[in-house]
């Protein structure tokens, strides 16, 4: 059948082609139809080279796999994070008549001026920079032509091939097919400019208030709607550079103070989506990120979000403590919370490998500790112990691994540790009494009062069922019908067995004490019954089983 569909698909012979010439010989035997039990992936830099082969949306799904530390090995994770498309831009006759095309009437409405030539080129869109009829200078974000039948292609693809790894060891162990959705998911996401455009206003909204930054410092682009559909997104201009070619204004000394301000609100913004919003970019890479020409910081590119739920941003919470701890049996507890066990678990193995893979960092000081590789760690290790950690911890983890690494290249001195004691501090208190902690106490009041006003009339009952020798004690116990079951017949089989042996007994004493024959036909009716019943008897034991489980214990 494989072989059969790799004749009948151009895409699947150019993906055929790619496969065989980086020499990845699991993959070509997949394709061919050969059975093969484990997956084998091949190296790193060949994993890449295929992505980058293949096109703009394997490397878009290279992309996306960078962020799932629980799935891949750390060499992984760093090799397919400089995952970039190297794209031509397309023609701007192409990208003029899709514009048109969704906007449906000519651009000259919306705009005064369009610049045929992109500023930016990726693997799913391109943006020009453009003015607004109004005056105002926008950044047009216009989807390849194309690129939605190319990527539902290749979804198919990846399918099938899910379908076929997913009857190995492997693939049930991390349900490939429920993985693939999720990255077929993710890719038709990339594709809704929509979407992202709602992703950004809502990230904006939460970033416009704060009690720990100066929410005037940031900046998230405003979505031009009336100019926005599925595959065109427009949105305000923001002059400035990728944060790490950003040229900070003044000497050495002013520089290097604005970028240890910058690292400071950096932090601080991300702690706040993460920890308190629950909605959180989850794509910070250095391009992505814009140091202004006035001095402020920009956030662009919202195609890919995190959420997670208040349970959830407490756990991680108090992940984040027990790391800076280095508390290996917290970090047991507090995994066991996010992951779910796809076999039993060895606690003391998990909290082995934790106490083990911690005490490397005993002897460091804070700045010398990592602390997105440390949580890679982490989950490496939830994931050798048969955990399997749910897809937003992925996002978090490379979310955190880029913030981490951007402060780093800002601020060589950068602590992690010391930048997050405050923030810490004052998300414990929010979690003790919420936002308002008037509100609370009232609230806690208010239960306490009632449980004071019930607790006494309860205990009373309590007393008096006691006293009363009335208590009862409702108790079910799972398989007790089944041993009842087995008990019942034994008991039966042990009586039947009595009777038997009382008539042959009986029989044998009436024949051993009839002197005159008068007994004789007693006897022998007694011993007829008996070899009837114990035939009876033995009969019922071999159809249950019963001598075969004996003689198999034995």
């Amino acid at each position: 059948m494989v072989h059969r569909l790799v004749q009948t698909s151009a895409r699947q012979r150019e993906i055929m082609e790619v496969v065989l010439r980086n020499g990845w010989d699991y993959m070509r035997r997949l394709l061919n139809g050969t059975r093969s039990e484990e997956p084998q992936l091949p190296p790193p830099a060949v994993l890449r080279n295929i992505l980058v082969e293949l096109g703009p949306v394997y490397v878009k799904l290279g992309q996306l796999l960078s962020t799932r530390p629980d799935l891949l090995p750390p060499a992984y994770i760093d090799e397919l994070s400089t995952l970039q498309a190297e794209v031509p831009p397309v023609a701007w006759d192409e990208m003029e008549a899709l514009l048109a095309e969704q906007l449906e009437r000519s651009p000259d409405t919306f705009f005064s001026k369009i610049g045929p030539q992109p500023v930016a080129a990726g693997s799913i869109a391109q943006t020009h920079r453009a003015t607004l009829r109004d005056g105002r200078e926008v950044a047009v974000k216009i989807q390849r032509p194309g690129i939605d039948q190319v990527v539902e292609q290749d979804i198919t693809l990846l399918k099938t091939i899910a379908d076929l790894i997913a009857r190995t060891n492997f693939g049930r162990y991390y349900d490939l097919q429920a993985l693939a959705e999720e990255f077929a998911n993710a890719l038709r996401a990339e594709l809704d400019f929509a979407r992202e455009a709602t992703h950004t206003d809502q990230l904006r909204r939460n970033l416009s208030s704060s009690r720990w930054f100066d929410p005037s410092q940031l900046v998230i682009p405003e979505i031009i709607w009336e100019a926005t559909t599925p595959k065109v997104m427009t949105m305000t201009w923001l002059e400035g550079a990728p944060i790490l070619s950003a040229a900070f204004l003044g000497d050495v000394e002013e520089a290097t103070r604005a970028k240890k301000a910058t690292v400071n609100l950096l932090i601080r913004v991300f702690f706040q989506q993460i920890y308190i919003d629950g909605f959180f970019h989850a794509d910070p890479h250095p391009g992505n990120i814009f140091y202004l020409n006035d001095g402020r910081l920009a956030l662009l590119d919202c195609g890919m979000v995190g959420r997670l739920d208040p349970r959830t941003q407490q756990v991680l919470t108090e992940m984040l403590l027990a790391m800076v701890n280095l508390d290996s049996q917290r970090c047991t507890q507090l995994t066991l919370q996010l992951a779910e066990p796809i076999e039993p678990v060895n606690l003391v193995k998990l909290e082995a490998d934790y106490d083990r893979l911690l005490r490397r960092y005993y002897n460091l000081n804070l700045e010398e500790i990592n602390f997105s590789q440390l949580f890679y760690e982490v989950l490496q290790a939830a994931r050798t112990n048969k955990l399997r950690i749910p897809g937003n911890m992925g996002l978090y983890a490379k979310t955190l691994a880029n913030l981490e690494g951007v402060a780093r290249q800002l601020d060589p001195e950068f602590q992690l540790a010391e930048q997050i004691k405050p923030l810490m501090t004052d998300l414990f208190q929010r979690q003790l009494v919420g936002e308002a902690p008037m509100q609370a106490l009232l609230r806690t009041a208010l239960d306490l009062k009632a449980l004071s006003l019930q607790s006494p009339r309860q205990i009373e009952l309590l007393l008096e069922r006691v006293t009363n020798e009335n208590l009862q004690w409702n108790v079910t116990l799972r398989g007790i019908d089944a041993l009842r079951s087995s008990i019942d017949d034994s008991a039966n089989r042990l009586s039947f067995s009595i009777v038997v042996g009382a008539l042959i007994l009986g029989a044998a004493m009436l024949l051993a004490n009839d002197s005159t024959g008068r007994l004789f036909w007693i006897s022998l009716v007694l011993f007829i019954s008996a070899s009837f019943l114990g035939l009876w008897l033995i009969v019922g034991i071999l159809r249950s089983g019963g001598l075969g489980r004996t003689s198999r214990k034995r």
